[in-house]
């Protein structure tokens, strides 16, 4: 059946209703278009630039007359104009480095605002987001007129430098989804303001100082200065916590009330002061995914609860003073990704069960005192890309199930005690065959044998302190570090430095070998090149011209059997830290370029050669100069007076045990050592050596008086002069050199009394001088007197760590600047892995 339809025309006279219509519609979509910002809040607005200081002048479009929906930082509402959103963060840019060059850290400052913060932006009364972040408050508390503007969806203050409380009405703002304060140098009385914020689903406090806020809540709450146990935490109000901070505070154990939350997937009480074994109820958290315990004091076990978390991707003990054994089964982890258990004092044998952690990215148990061999059960990880054994006492062969993990890009098992008849048919088995490339190997430091012939490395490799023979393996140019110290190969130096191509090198080390013949001059694109250490081998020649066209912080060519004179290239080195060319046959005079253009160095030391003339008074423009070594040359003429105006050795606190090189590559940073002469005696220094200060000139032809002006070097703690001709008598306040624990006269012609001060001195050698008074009971080669190397040690402990940690500790604004760095590197690293795909 069909179904009748009937419509009804509408009339002619409605038409013209609806082009009215129409046309209201469309001329008010066509202002929305064209739409201004309100006059009373362009007034707000510019009131509010008026008190504020912009060094780089970002706020240039405000200004009279315009429009502030088009001004930078400004979000109008698209249909009614007013302004929404205010973006005044500081520009994106990272905070440079505490070394960082002048113009780089005032570049950054100047990109911060500073001044006040005006009440007239309680104008804005339609503003949802508020964004100062990253400027520069300081000396000001935050504003409690903010806790007003009640259409707040989004509140960023972080890193402004706001000092003092947190105003309680930022509790009125309810609608409130977002609030960031972390980064201030705050110090609230209470935190009951923040259970009124209803809406709040994010909420950072990083660094803000709760040590007198009782009723804090349990979010993200790292180095807050928080000491008492967290016990507060309530179940009902935290049932929805996903993730729980409270690294970096003071906390001395682990609250109970932790494991009542059952949904946390993650926990981190990293870098805090918790004691005691690790609690079993861990085994509670079953839907746990990150674990970080690092850095903290336990020495206990690790609790078979733990291995129980099989849902369990990160698991970071590192640094915890953990002992035992690590348990079989740790397979049961078969989700982690990170294990981290370095720096404890686990001990006993890695498990084969570690093959059963198939997802792992990342296995770390270095620094411990483990032993045995490491299992062949380690080719099962396939998704393995960094692997660390080092520094524990690992015997047996490198398993050549290693060759399966193609993804393997850091390897290190250094410092062990690995010990491969045929390390040369393993290495072909499964370091040749890799799909994939290492960016890190190191061997260091073991036992390994055989001839080397190619190193499929593309950063760094570490081979040193082994017993590898033949020439020098091939290398990609990609390479950065190349460290072959301490080994038997044997070779010319033309293949590497001319043929390589290694452009990027950084670092190379190919001291204490069996290198012969000349080394090649051929180093004009080595222009990278900071670290070159080629001492203890036969080499001959002289010094090539273009060393001099690299950026040197270390060039150490000592004991071998070099010659000529020091080419003048080698005043292009402005960055040379430390030169060692003692122990060859090099001649001419000490050139004065050396305190002219060398203004860095720390370290000079040209003993045992053939130098002679006088001393360039030069040398006296090294201001930084700690370690002078002139010692068995021919100089003559007189000692310099001008020695007073080395200001490093008359410096009597030393901050740094280490002396390094400027530079840090990678996260690396190379520490220098040196072999000085100190008390008759030979030796290596290393993490000592920033305390050392000495000067040897023993065994020339100076004449004269020694100077008196030499006693304002009260840094100074070894003085060598013996074996020259010098005449007159003993300075009689050298003896007031309080830190002066080594000084030889001997072998001169040396009269006059010995004065009563040298007493104080601990070591004295003054033989074969016409004095007349023998030596202060006690002084003459006291032995038995306490070594000053280890007062040394003792004192670099101290001195470095309070010249270093102190301020963290009572200067709260270095402290911020210190941890948001880590986190800025943390941040690098975990880019690295998340680019890696870990």
């Amino acid at each position: 059946m069909a179904i009748a339809t009937m419509t009804t025309p509408l009339p002619i006279s409605f038409f013209p209703f609806l082009l009215l219509i129409a046309t209201i519609c469309f001329t008010i979509c066509d202002a929305n278009t064209n739409l201004l910002c309100i006059q009373s809040e362009i007034e707000a607005l510019l009131k509010f630039k008026n008190d504020l200081i912009d060094p780089s002048n970002r706020l240039s479009s405000w200004v009279e007359g315009g429009d502030c929906c088009e001004w930078i930082g400004i979000v109008c509402h698209n249909s009614t104009g007013h302004v929404n959103q205010l973006h005044l963060a500081a520009p994106p840019l990272s905070a440079p480095d505490f070394d960082a060059p002048l113009a780089e850290r005032e570049a950054y400052e100047r990109s911060k605002l500073r001044g006040k913060i005006n009440p007239s932006l309680l104008e804005l009364k339609h503003l949802s987001s508020l964004d100062f972040s990253n400027n520069n408050f300081s000396s000001i508390q935050i504003p409690e007129f903010l806790g007003m503007l009640r259409s707040l969806t989004y509140l960023n203050l972080s890193y402004e430098q706001f000092q003092g409380g947190i105003p309680h009405n930022l509790g009125n703002l309810s609608r409130l989804h977002y609030l960031d304060l972390g980064g201030n140098d705050l110090e609230p009385e209470s935190l009951q303001w923040v259970s009124e914020l209803s809406s709040l689903q994010y909420l950072d406090l990083s660094y803000v100082n709760l040590s007198k806020a009782n009723d804090w809540i349990q979010l993200h709450l790292s180095n807050c200065d928080l000491k008492d146990d967290p016990s507060s935490i309530n179940a009902n109000s935290t049932k929805s916590l996903l993730v729980l901070d409270i690294s970096g505070n003071s906390f001395s154990s682990i609250t109970k009330s932790i494991f009542s939350l059952h949904g946390l997937l993650s926990i981190d009480l990293s870098g805090n002061s918790l004691e005691g074994p690790i609690p079993d109820n861990f085994g509670n958290t079953s839907f746990l995914e990150g674990l970080d315990l690092s850095w903290n004091h336990l020495n206990s076990s690790i609790p078979n609860s733990l291995y129980s978390l099989n849902r369990l991707q990160f698991l970071h003990l590192r640094d915890s003073q953990l002992q035992g054994t690590i348990s079989s089964s740790i397979g049961n982890l078969s989700s982690v990704t990170h294990l981290e258990l370095s720096e404890n004092q686990l001990n006993g044998q890695i498990p084969l069960s570690i093959g059963e952690l198939s997802s792992s990215n990342l296995f770390d148990v270095s620094e411990n005192q483990l032993y045995g061999q490491i299992p062949l059960s380690i080719g099962k990880l396939s998704s393995l890309i960094f692997f660390d054994v080092s520094e524990n006492n690992l015997n047996g062969q490198i398993p050549l199930s290693i060759g399966e993990l193609s993804s393997l890009k850091f390897f290190d098992v250094s410092e062990n005690q690995l010990n491969v008849p045929r390390i040369l048919d393993v290495m072909l088995t499964w370091f040749f065959n890799l799909p994939t490339q290492f960016e890190y190997l190191n061997l260091s430091f073991n036992q390994l044998i055989g001839e080397i012939s190619y190193l499929n490395v593309t950063s760094s490799i570490d081979l040193s302190s082994n017993r590898f023979i033949g020439p020098l393996p091939r290398v990609l140019s990609s390479l950065i570090y190349l460290f072959l110290s301490n080994n038997s190969f044997l070779e010319f130096l033309f293949e590497l430095i001319c043929n390589s191509y290694l452009m990027g090198m950084i670092g190379l080390y190919i001291d204490t070998n069996l290198l012969i013949e000349e080394i090649p001059d051929c180093w004009n694109h080595w222009e990278f090149l900071a670290y070159l250490n080629l001492g203890n081998n036969n080499l001959t020649g002289k010094i090539p011209l273009t060393l001099g066209y690299t950026n040197l912080f270390m060039l150490n060519l000592r004991n071998n059997s070099m010659f000529g004179q020091l080419p003048s290239t080698l005043q292009n080195s402005g960055d040379l830290v430390m030169l060692d060319l003692s122990g060859n046959h090099f001649s001419g005079s000490v050139l004065a370029w050396i305190g002219d253009k060398l203004s860095s160095l720390v370290i000079l030391s040209l003993r045992s050669n053939n130098f002679d003339g006088h001393i360039p008074h030069k040398i006296c423009d090294l201001q930084f100069l700690q370690n002078l070594d002139l010692g068995h040359n021919n100089i003559s003429g007189v000692i310099p007076k001008c020695f007073s105006n080395l200001s490093a050795m008359a410096t009597k606190n030393k901050t740094n045990n280490e002396v390094s090189a400027p530079i840090k590559i990678d996260y690396y940073r190379i520490y220098f050592k040196a072999l000085l002469v100190l008390k008759g005696r030979r030796d290596k220094y290393g993490s000592t050596l920033g305390l050392v200060t000495s000067i040897d000139l023993s065994t020339n032809s100076l004449t004269r008086e020694i100077p008196k002006e030499l006693s304002s070097l009260v840094g100074l703690l070894s003085l060598n002069f013996s074996g020259n001709l010098l005449t007159g008598n003993i300075p009689d306040n050298i003896g007031n050199m309080e830190l002066m624990e080594s000084l030889d006269l001997s072998m001169n012609r040396l009269n006059g009394e010995i004065p009563p001060s040298f007493s104080n001195l601990n070591f004295l050698n003054h033989f074969n001088n016409c004095t007349s008074k023998g030596i202060p009971t006690g002084v003459a080669n006291n032995g038995s007197k306490v070594n000053w190397l280890y007062v040394s040690i003792v004192l670099g402990f101290v001195t470095g760590f309070w010249g270093v940690v102190a301020p963290l500790f009572f200067i709260r604004s270095w402290r911020i600047a210190y941890y948001r760095k880590l986190d800025h590197i943390y941040g690098k690293l975990f880019l690295f892995w998340a680019t890696m795909g870990m």
